[in-house]
C-alpha cells in the first residue's frame, strides 16, 4: 500500500508515509487501521512524510468526508493534535495545502506543513535530524 503508519508511542508520535500515488481509498483504509490500532490515543502528534509522492488522485468531495471522519478520532477528548506535513516538492506542497484546507472547520487539528526534514523534526520536538534516526530509536 503507498500509504503506511507506525506509531511510535514512546513519543507520542504517528509517522505516515505516502509512497507513489496518494490514493483516497487507500489513505482511508490506513486511517481505519490507525483508528482500531490499540496504541492510537487522541492528542498524538502526526507526521505525515511526502517526500516520496509521485501522484495524487483526489476527489475533493470524499476528501472533506475523510477528515471529518478522521476529526472523530483526532478530536476525541480535549487534546489537540499537530499534524506536520513533510511537503519538500510542488507536487507534495499541492497535495498538502489541500489537505491543510480541508482541516479549517477542525480547530483541535492544528496542520503545519514545512518542507525541510530537520525543521518538521524539530516542530515536532523531537531530537533526531532525520527519519532514519527517528524510526531507528524506535
Amino acid at each position: 500500500m503507498p500509504v503506511s503508519f507506525r506509531i511510535l508511542k514512546q513519543k507520542g508520535l504517528v509517522y505516515v508515509r505516502y509512497e507513489g500515488v496518494a490514493r483516497l481509498e487507500e489513505t482511508m483504509q490506513a486511517f481505519a487501521d490507525y483508528a482500531r490500532h490499540p496504541d492510537c490515543a487522541p492528542g498524538q502528534r502526526q507526521f505525515v512524510d511526502l517526500t516520496a509522492l509521485e501522484g495524487i488522485e483526489m476527489d475533493f468531495p470524499k476528501l472533506m468526508e475523510t477528515q471529518a471522519q478522521k476529526a472523530g478520532t483526532f478530536v476525541n477528548g480535549a487534546a489537540e493534535t499537530l499534524i506536520v506535513y513533510l511537503a519538500p516538492t510542488p507536487l507534495s506542497q499541492s497535495l498538502a495545502q489541500t489537505i491543510v484546507r480541508s482541516w479549517e472547520p477542525f480547530p483541535a487539528v492544528v496542520p503545519v506543513v514545512l518542507g525541510e526534514e530537520r525543521e518538521a523534526l524539530s516542530v515536532l520536538g523531537l531530537r533526531e535530524n532525520s527519519i532514519e534516526k527517528l524510526l531507528a530509536a524506535a
